[in-house]
């Protein structure tokens, strides 16, 4: 079954905290909707095993949020791996490409956008699914969103439920096991708004996180990117303060 999202109260409703006996894999990139995705994890009772990867996206600083959000939730194994797709470029992510700047509601809402990564969520997932089975842990977590998207097709709920179907079919876990894979998305059909009220309720401390596709030296936000003005966007319609460092107000 795909684990899909609820209401934030219902999210809330649902996570008892509880003694560990089921282990998950997390993906977290160091951002607001990850970090909120690792606190729901932990919330649930999950055992947390937190994988992060160094891409050859255009900075570290949201490796270094990374590492910082995965020591508030008492994650048992972080680690991030080199997977270097400035081979293939093809984003302004991963090559020198000018990434968007001061972008309308409907400019970023229409079609794919250069910071797309190629295949990006297959390729995480793909690895993230070889760990957990390592690990015996039948539960992946992933922070994507269909709502505020910025048009990512890897972000969409038919390719989680497709991807889920290939874990099961393409591993002895799946094959062999009484348990399957389950890919959670709890955030898919949630607005910024309601991720960030949910991440609050659950103690995430959103100063350490950084969304930011293209951050000024020391970490500061641009505050003009797709990603930035979504944030932006996000904590004045949850009517909460903005605790990000912007290089411009």
């Amino acid at each position: 079954m795909l684990a899909n999202s609820l209401a934030p109260h219902l999210l809330l409703a649902s996570f008892p905290m509880a003694a560990s006996d089921k282990r998950a894999v997390v993906l977290v990139s160091g951002g607001l909707d990850s970090a909120t995705v690792l606190a729901i994890a932990r919330s649930q009772g999950y055992e947390l095993f937190a994988l992060s990867f160094r891409y050859g996206q255009r900075h570290s600083y949201e490796l270094e949020a990374a590492t910082n959000i995965c020591s508030q939730f008492e994650v048992v194994r972080h680690e991030t791996l080199d997977l270097d797709l400035r081979a293939f470029g093809g984003s302004a992510l991963t090559a020198e490409i000018d990434v968007p700047k001061d972008r309308s509601e409907d400019e970023m809402s229409g079609g794919i956008p250069i910071t797309y990564v190629p295949a990006r969520n297959t390729i995480f997932l793909s690895i993230a699914l070889g760990w957990a089975e390592v690990l015996k842990a039948n539960d992946i977590f992933i922070g994507v969103n269909a709502v505020d998207y910025s048009g990512y097709p890897d972000c969409r709920p038919e390719f989680i439920k497709s991807f889920q179907q290939t874990a099961n079919l393409a591993t002895k876990t799946g094959v062999e096991g009484t348990d399957p894979f389950q890919i959670h998305t709890p955030l898919i059909d949630l607005t910024k708004a309601e991720i960030i009220h949910t991440g609050t309720k659950l103690g995430v401390d959103y100063s350490q996180t950084l969304s930011c596709y293209d951050p000024a030296p020391g970490g500061l936000a641009c505050g003009h990117c797709d990603s930035c003005q979504l944030r932006r966007k996000g904590f004045a319609d949850a009517g909460l303060p903005d605790p990000t460092k912007y290089v411009t107000a």
